[in-house]
Order: C-alpha cells, then sequence, then structure tokens
C-alpha cells in the first residue's frame, strides 16, 4: 500500500479533551504517587518544591505552547529539534530519549498501582504490572477518540479524589501569618538544597503538558488548541498541587507521608479516622490513566519518527479500522513492562526527570534557533526570546543540583 492511501489519523480531539488528557497524566503522575518521596525530601517545606518546580516548567510551557502552534506535528519534539537544529541524527535520539522518559513516567505508575492495590488484595507485582499493561495497550489501539474520552472519564474520577483529600483535609490548613512564615526556610545551604532537590522529583509531578504536543494531528485547529491547553492545564494543575500539599503537611508529619507508600490514602485516612477505600479505588484508576496517556504518547512519538523515516517503517503502520498506531503502541506496551518488572520506582521517576531536563534545555535552544530565523510568523502566538532564555538557565541550574547531590 502506498503511503497516499495509507490509513491517517483522524482529527477528533477538541480543546476540552486536550486540558483532560493533560491533567489525567499530570495528576496521575506526582500527587497519588510520589508526594510522599518529595516529602522525604524536602521536609515542612514540601510546598516549595512543588512550587519552584512549576515556576521552572512554566517558562518551558510557554516554549512549547509556541512551538506548538509554530509546528503541529506528531513526534512533536523530535520536530522541533530537527526545525532548530537541522539534525535529523539528533531530532532521532532525542525523539527517542523523550518517548524514554515518558514510559519511565508510565513504568513509575505502574509501581505505585501495585502500592495501591495491595490495600485491597496481595498478588505478584509482575503479574498486575503485566494484566495492566495489556488492558491500557488495547484501549491506546481502540481509538484515539475512545482512548481520549476514557482518560477525560478518568480524569474526572481521579480530581475528584484530589478535591476529597482537599475537603478533608482543608480546615486543618492554619492560615495565619506564623504558620506560612514557617515555610521561609532560614538561610541554610542544606534546606535550600533540599527544597531544590525536592523540586527536582516534585518537576517529575508536572510532566505531562509536553506530551500533549505529540497528538496534534489528531487535535482540532491545533494552531490555536495546543497552545490554550498546555496554559490552562499548567495553570489548573499547579493549583491543585499547591492545595494539596498544604493539606498533606497540615494533617500529617512529614515523617509519616514519607513513610508510606500510598500517600494520599494515608493523609485521608489521618484526616477522617477511617479506611480510605473510595480514595484507594480512586488512586488505582489515577496511576492506570496516567500511565494510558504516557503509552500514547509514546506511541505517537514512535509513529511521527516512523513516519519521517528516522526509525523502522513498520512503526508508522496505523490500523485501518482503529486509526492508531498499533506497532508503536505494543511497542511502547512492552518497554513499559519490562521497566516496571526491574527497576525501583525512585530510580524510575528520577531518570525520568533527568532525561525531560536534558530534553527541555534542547528544545528551548532549538526555539530560540528557530525565533532568530523566523521572529514573528503570521497567525502565530509568539513570546519574548529571554523567555526560553530563562527556561534554560532554570533546567540546568536544577539539573546540575540534582547532579551534585550524586557526587
Amino acid at each position: 500500500m502506498d503511503k497516499l492511501n495509507m490509513p491517517k489519523l483522524k482529527r477528533n480531539i477538541t480543546l476540552t479533551m486536550l486540558i483532560f488528557y493533560g491533567l489525567g497524566n499530570i495528576f496521575g503522575a506526582g500527587i497519588y504517587v510520589l508526594i510522599g518521596e518529595i516529602a522525604g525530601i524536602s521536609g515542612i517545606y514540601l510546598p516549595l518544591s512543588f512550587l519552584l518546580a512549576c515556576i521552572v516548567v512554566f517558562f518551558t510551557a510557554l516554549t512549547y505552547a509556541e512551538l506548538s502552534a509554530r509546528l503541529p506535528q506528531s513526534a512533536g519534539v523530535a520536530v522541533y529539534i530537527n526545525a532548530g537544529f537541522k539534525s535529523p541524527v539528533l531530532s532521532t535520539i532525542v525523539g527517542l530519549t523523550i518517548a524514554l522518559s515518558g514510559l519511565l513516567s508510565s513504568a513509575t505508575l505502574l509501581d505505585g498501582f501495585h502500592s495501591y492495590l495491595s490495600l485491597f488484595i496481595q498478588t505478584p507485582e509482575i503479574v498486575t504490572t503485566l494484566l495492566v499493561v495489556i488492558l491500557i495497550s488495547s484501549i491506546a489501539i481502540w481509538g484515539i477518540f475512545q482512548s481520549i474520552t476514557i482518560t477525560a472519564l478518568l480524569t474526572l474520577i481521579e480530581t475528584f479524589g484530589l478535591f476529597m483529600i482537599i475537603y478533608v483535609g482543608f480546615e486543618d490548613i492554619s492560615w495565619d501569618i506564623q504558620t506560612f512564615k514557617s515555610f521561609i526556610p532560614p538561610m541554610s545551604f542544606t534546606l535550600y538544597n533540599a527544597i531544590i532537590l525536592g523540586a527536582f522529583l516534585a518537576f517529575f509531578a508536572f510532566i505531562g503538558f509536553e506530551d500533549m504536543v505529540n497528538i496534534a494531528e489528531e487535535v482540532k485547529d491545533p494552531t490555536n488548541t495546543m497552545p490554550k491547553a498546555i496554559i490552562i492545564t499548567l495553570a489548573i494543575a499547579t493549583f491543585v498541587y499547591m492545595i494539596i500539599a498544604l493539606v498533606s503537611i497540615s494533617v500529617m508529619s512529614v515523617d509519616e507521608l514519607a513513610r508510606t507508600d500510598a500517600p494520599l490514602a494515608k493523609v485521608y485516612e489521618t484526616a477522617t479516622h477511617s479506611k480510605a477505600t473510595m480514595l484507594s479505588i480512586i488512586a488505582l484508576f489515577a496511576v492506570i490513566n496516567g500511565a494510558l496517556v504516557q503509552i500514547i504518547m509514546a506511541s505517537r512519538i514512535f509513529y511521527g519518527m516512523s513516519t519521517q523515516g528516522w526509525i523502522p517503517n513498520f512503526l508508522s503502520i496505523v490500523h485501518p479500522k482503529t486509526h492508531t498506531p498499533i506497532n508503536a503502541t505494543i511497542l511502547a506496551g512492552l518497554i513499559v513492562f519490562l521497566l516496571s518488572t526491574y527497576f525501583p520506582i525512585i530510580t524510575l521517576a528520577q531518570s525520568s526527570s533527568f532525561l525531560i531536563f536534558i530534553i527541555f534545555t534542547l528544545v528551548n535552544v532549538s526555539l530560540i534557533s528557530i525565533k532568530l530565523k523566523n521572529p514573528h510568523p503570521q497567525g502565530i502566538k509568539t513570546y519574548p526570546i529571554i523567555i526560553p532564555i530563562i527556561a534554560i538557565v532554570l533546567n540546568l541550574t536544577l539539573l546540575g543540583f540534582q547532579i551534585a547531590s550524586v557526587f
């Protein structure tokens, strides 16, 4: 079958669906799984770590918003790098790296899934992981409209769970000035280092907005829809994260929060003195949702790179009935299963954040290159060139602290 007659992706995704797609990924990643790990690093300054991560992410989000309007294509990041550096080899490396980071993220979530599931039943982790990977890969193959619809429904469920936490713990937050003064750390390198390292892990909690650009070829009016969706999604996620962080450290000690494998369930139980059965079930849906979104993202990167001729052609095959990249989706699911089976959760999350920082830096450099050649294309919302420059400085600073902590 020649390329002209091959099945194509369909433009079914609206602004609202795209926002739910991004929120489903973001919420599942950070709050339900990793908030306890972040508390173990930054302690009482947990909200500051989230705030710092948001500031770092914000400038790169504006870069993605502009690039998604300029180049609304699948495998967005790889396409952006190629446009800026004119290097298919670098684009291929970056595309595969961003796909790997997404699959690492998905594997992290599946590790968290087993922790919440173990509150109800005890099953071998490898069996649980295999069954969930088969389920979410099948949903991803079923169709993009069906997948995003399921993602939207799951996002509503997991958002309801987050608001349950806010509702039961909101009255425990002390709003007096002394409480908020306690969030201002004294001049101490050790404390600032802890906050920054916590932000490095909290940064993982915001991973998701950049995945939205990889389904651009399935979005209606992507030039206008993509930038709006990215900014709105990030704003909503930041607001919810800050409130959840405040509630969590108000309801229970950071030591308790850091010790639990199911942190939000523990917050709920501490606040209500009752079992967090419903919240734990919601958490299961949340992590499945995040893993599903990442598999969709990675499969579109494989598909987009294959259509560019950068990786084998069999990954660009689209199923004639479902109009989804079937081989690319199966490959993504297989990689997720292997990663989640053989690596611990914090290693997966830190590896994902490390790769994303590198990619974000390259994407910002690419935008600078593109803007110097074509600063104000007609019909495209652009931002001052200082935006990607600030983003590069922030990304490299946070990355530098993480590297220094290893050595």
